[in-house]
């Protein structure tokens, strides 16, 4: 007798048991199918980053450069730096951020290099496609031109002092006409360095690294740089940067 109503004890146990579970588990499957549970799934999920696309045809800048210089640089090398990024943010505070907070936010930072070199080098070749144009180079006009005057003396010598700067920076890196105050000023940045972590807008910027003009011009680094100063910078681009 004490043992069947201990049975009987056991199966009530069991059965409030099952369906304190199921409760709980309807419970839990419902908020996981809300709108709100996806939304801020989603929120914490790794969004990659997009390889933006070209502002014009890869054979659109030729002779300048080819059709062939623009593959390699921006399917291989712009291409591989981002698909760098999108692997070393899985797992971390970076997933889902946006290029610019995490160039902004891993600069100098110790244990981050890796990261930040990968993610600057998107920035600032996604910064320098934009800064070239079919038909482009020649003189600025307007705003930009009275300030490159002011800044400089004449746009010759701003065209002279720019030439210099990006034929002698030793190694990679990159030439930048940016806007400092009320001023501007040429910089030099080395391999992946960028004006954006140091409070300087850029205008525009040149890509001296060796696989921006090597198939087309070897070790003529001087004849690329003219090139682009006569025959593709995009001066619009640099004037919508100066607002």
């Amino acid at each position: 007798m004490e043992k069947n109503r201990e049975t009987r004890d056991e199966s009530r146990e069991s059965r409030r048991f099952f369906l304190k579970t199921a409760i709980v588990g309807s419970a839990l499957l419902a908020a996981e199918l809300s709108p709100l549970a996806s939304t801020v799934r989603a929120a914490a999920e790794k969004n990659p980053l997009k390889l933006p696309v070209l502002p014009y045809e890869e054979n659109a800048l030729a002779p300048s450069i080819s059709s062939r210089t623009v593959g390699f640089h921006y399917g291989a090398h712009h291409k591989g730096y981002l698909d760098n990024v999108n692997k070393m943010v899985q797992g971390t505070r970076w997933a889902g951020a946006s290029l610019e907070e995490i160039v902004k936010g891993t600069a100098g930072k110790a244990g981050e290099e890796a990261l930040f070199n990968n993610a600057a080098q998107v920035w600032n070749h996604t910064f320098y496609w934009q800064s070239m144009k079919p038909g482009g180079g020649g003189a600025p006009s307007g705003d930009l031109a009275k300030k490159i005057e002011a800044a400089f003396g004449s746009f010759d010598t701003f065209k002279q002092s720019f030439s210099d700067a990006a034929a002698t920076l030793f190694g990679s890196g990159w030439a930048w006409l940016v806007k400092e105050g009320d001023t501007l000023k040429i910089l030099q940045t080395s391999n992946a360095q960028t004006p954006i972590t140091g409070g300087s807008t850029p205008l525009l910027t040149l890509d001296v690294w060796e696989h921006a003009y090597y198939l087309d011009y070897q070790n003529r680094r001087k004849d690329y740089i003219s090139a682009f100063l006569n025959h593709l910078v995009n001066w619009d681009f640099a004037a919508k940067n100066l607002v």
